[in-house]
């Protein structure tokens, strides 16, 4: 008798087991995306603006405006700026005068008078500096309102 129960528990508990299995090949396999490694630092210093273009929107005449263009050096070797260059006398720059180390972050302010002016405004900058790619240009705009 005990043959005969052990035997059925046996057939029970094996055939639930074999009926768990699942077909490998009815599985859903999920892919992983590969992970990108980071593109290397550009050999010698580098610049990389966070925001070339910023629009001011609609001003007033005679506003005075200001900006600060946040750039990173992404190269291997510091960063000198030599000169900032703007379009017009209307607008004036202050840029880093220390070189910015591989890595760190500085800013290039902008300060640009309306007084004068109408309309459509685009401003550029052009800084001189030893990075690799040469000369590198930020531009800003603004609208001036018409005088009501």
């Amino acid at each position: 008798m005990k043959k005969l129960l052990l035997g059925a528990l046996f057939l029970l508990f094996g055939g639930s087991a074999a009926m768990a299995q699942t077909n490998p090949a009815a599985q859903t396999q999920t892919a992983v995306a590969p992970i990108a490694a980071p593109a290397p630092a550009p050999v010698g210093p580098s610049i990389l603006f966070d925001e070339p273009k910023f629009n001011y929107g609609e001003i007033k005449p005679g506003d005075v405006i200001e900006h600060a263009f946040k750039f990173t050096n992404n190269g291997t070797l510091p960063l000198i700026i030599y000169n900032v260059k703007t379009t017009c006398g209307c607008t004036v720059s202050e840029y880093p005068e220390a070189p910015v180390m591989p890595g760190e972050t500085a800013v290039i302010k902008a300060r640009f008078n309306s007084a004068g002016k109408r309309g459509q405004q685009n401003k550029v900058l052009i800084v001189e500096s030893n990075a690799i790619q040469g000369n590198a240009q930020v531009v800003f705009s603004s609208t001036i309102a018409s005088a009501n």
